[in-house]
């Protein structure tokens, strides 16, 4: 674990006279001493760092040392560095830390890795789960939308005497209404002898995601107590369900309440924005932002990424750029945004300069990023751009061309409307020439839907070409295959 301590360590937290918080006890450090230093540290150095201090005096295996090491590198999005503090293999690791390393599997993104340690403990048979273990489960079951495990789990927690625990409960209330279940869910519900406000919320919230927005509105009409989750779940339905208005209803009702809005709150009333087409109400939303920054709400990068696509949609280009610039911190989210807005108000050279700031900054672009080039390119009639960025993406970053790129490119070969036949014709022969039959008919398909008859007849042609090469590369492999082992032979 020492080797994981970066070249140029950033200095531990020390006390007054300069020693390390270790230090206080002349016997050896203990547990309340290292937790305080864990507990203090703020960034994944200083965490590293105090983590070998604590190797250095025995004490990284004490069960309260190693629930506090799971739990900031899974704070920090370390999971490795997390499964390498968690010992499953071993008869020493408390059910709280098994429990822990599932639910950073979890919150990490890795719910399939949650059930195969979940599942290692049931066999394993010690420690036993307890109630908390199931919620943590039941919501790896949620993200991977896993209804039989799910219903397998639900059996375990009546075998185990937790179906009446509010925390399974509410789990299998988002599991069945996650798998498109909800008589299922409502049974769980109806069943509850007592029903938190997050009982409500996952109903509610549950009902939204299925699209059935009368029944959500029933329950939350009837939810004896609402907090932000609650009435943010209700909004964000209705605005992205057709009812923008009721979403700006219920949101003055909420102050009514006065209930603090969150950052999701704003987001859900910006979605609504977007609706209605309307860049006032936008600009008032914006302002309530700025007003209210105490919450945290102007520079949020959830609000602020959402911000630019409204004004963008809402046809401010300028506010759009403006707020990206003003940005503290852009998330992945964010530049896809600004890149997108740009290329839909053909800005595309402003778009691939956004894409390469992007790339300086030491963000890596994914497939949505190229979606929002490549359309960029297309609406600029960037053509050859567009065709080199669609080879980059594959072979810089190894993207799968998925359906919705083979459209842009459809877009990007339309928009050459200056270039002769035989210029396409290079065009498409250079991108076709790495692909694989796949890819060469979504393609085809990509720009038959385009509806551009010459291009389609272009690809189709050129399609036709690779093939008839490839065909007669392999017979000529093939049949010195064949002459090579009638010599042979």
């Amino acid at each position: 674990m020492i080797s994981c301590l970066p070249s140029t360590p950033e200095p531990l937290l020390t006390d007054a006279a300069g020693d390390h918080r270790l230090r206080p006890y002349p016997t050896g450090p203990r547990p309340p001493a290292a937790l305080r230093l864990l507990n203090e540290t703020r960034t994944l150095s200083q965490l590293k760092q105090a983590h070998a201090h604590i190797l250095r005096h025995g004490l990284a295996h004490h069960p309260v040392v190693v629930g506090a090491l799971l739990r900031l590198y899974s704070s920090h999005h370390r999971l490795d560095l997390a499964s390498a503090v968690f010992s499953p293999n071993t008869m020493t690791a408390s059910t709280f830390q098994w429990n822990l390393m599932i639910r950073a599997y979890v919150s990490n993104g890795s719910p399939l890795e949650a059930l195969r340690l979940y599942n290692l403990l049931i066999s394993r048979g010690c420690p036993t789960p307890d109630k908390f273990t199931f919620p943590f489960a039941i919501a790896a079951c949620s993200a991977l939308a896993h209804l039989p495990k799910g219903m397998e789990l639900h059996a375990l927690a009546i075998k185990a005497g937790f179906s009446d625990d509010t925390y399974v409960q509410n789990a299998l209330i988002h599991l069945y209404l996650t798998c498109s279940t909800p008589d299922y869910a409502r049974r769980v519900f109806d069943g509850m002898p007592v029903r938190t406000v997050g009982s409500w919320t996952a109903l509610i919230s549950g009902l939204v995601g299925l699209g059935d927005l009368d029944a959500a509105k029933q329950a939350f009409d009837a939810a004896p107590v609402k907090n932000v989750v609650t009435w943010t779940a209700m909004i964000d339905g209705c605005a992205r369900n057709g009812r923008p208005e009721e979403a700006f209803e219920l949101f003055q009702s909420m102050q009514a309440q006065d209930v603090r809005p969150n950052a999701f709150t704003v987001v859900a009333l910006l979605i609504a924005c977007n609706e209605l087409g309307s860049l006032h109400l936008g600009r008032w939303v914006h302002d309530y932002a700025r007003a209210h920054d105490g919450l945290g709400l102007a520079r949020n990068v959830y609000v602020c990424t959402a911000l630019i696509d409204m004004y963008s949609k809402c046809g401010s280009i300028e506010d759009a750029v403006k707020v990206f610039d003003e940005m503290p911190v852009r998330s992945l989210a964010t530049w896809n945004s600004m890149i997108s807005s740009l290329g839909v108000h053909g800005q595309g050279h402003e778009a691939i300069r956004l894409f390469r700031e992007m790339e300086e900054s030491g963000l890596k672009p994914d497939r949505i990023t190229f979606v929002g080039v490549l359309c960029a390119c297309a609406r600029a009639g960037m053509t050859s751009e567009g065709c080199e960025l669609f080879r980059y993406m594959v072979r810089q970053y190894g993207i799968v061309p998925r359906l919705e790129h083979f459209k842009s490119m459809a877009e990007v070969l339309g928009s050459a409307i200056h270039s002769s036949e035989d210029e396409i014709v290079e065009l498409v022969s250079n991108l076709i020439v790495e692909m694989d039959d796949a890819g060469m008919e979504m393609l085809l398909r990509a720009c038959r839907d385009y509806g551009d008859v010459m291009l389609e007849g272009v690809v189709s042609s050129c399609i036709h070409e690779v093939e008839v090469s490839r065909k007669g590369s392999t017979s000529e492999a093939q049949m010195q295959h064949h002459c090579f082992s009638w010599e042979v032979g």
